[in-house]
């Protein structure tokens, strides 16, 4: 299928998720292709003020090269299936959040990375129930991707891992963001 035919499909499919999803490119810098508005509404950006950027721009100052590093060695790794780390990102605003970033490959049946896939969710202000029902909505996004892309000649590379603990991972955002306030982790 034509890549013009894969992304409308990909399109319809992210404008009705629930999440905040994303998908780049594999090549160069990893250019954003497509935002979806749950996306837009966590960061203020528009989909037309990031596409063709790398999602970098939502680092901002933070020093969190603990989190950039996993995600250096997800994409460099190309037999890596997935990876799932907080992060300090920024909105438009300047606005701080620790962004719980889940990123998936989706591959072509022959096996090559076609697109990065990415889900965001806000975990620095969330209750632990929140976070359960992103994993629930997450989970449900993965099962209903896996099908549209399969239409379209592709594979959703690996599987989330339900979060052992949601509450531990908000207390540990609220400490970053605490930290972050104080001008530690800049």
């Amino acid at each position: 299928m034509h890549d013009d035919a894969v992304l409308d499909q990909l399109r319809a499919f992210f404008t009705n998720s629930p999440v905040a999803l994303a998908l780049a490119a594999v090549s160069g810098d990893h250019p954003l292709i497509l935002v979806n508005p749950r996306f837009s509404d966590l960061t203020g950006y528009a989909q037309d003020e990031l596409v063709g950027r790398n999602c970098r721009v939502l680092q901002g100052p933070a020093d969190d090269q603990e989190a950039r590093g996993q995600l250096r060695a997800f994409l460099e790794d190309e037999t890596a299936a997935n990876v799932r780390t907080p992060i300090v990102n920024f909105r438009k605003d300047g606005t701080p959040f620790v962004n719980l970033l889940y990123m998936s490959r989706l591959r072509a049946l022959g096996g090559a990375t076609r697109y990065i896939f990415a889900s965001q969710f806000d975990v620095s202000r969330a209750r632990p129930e929140l976070l359960q029902a992103y994993d629930r909505d997450l989970g449900q996004t993965l099962t209903r991707l896996s099908p549209a892309a399969a239409e379209s000649g592709m594979i959703v590379e690996g599987t989330l891992a339900t979060i052992a603990n949601s509450a531990q991972t908000v207390a540990q955002a609220r400490l970053t963001l605490a930290d972050l306030d104080d001008g530690a982790i800049l």
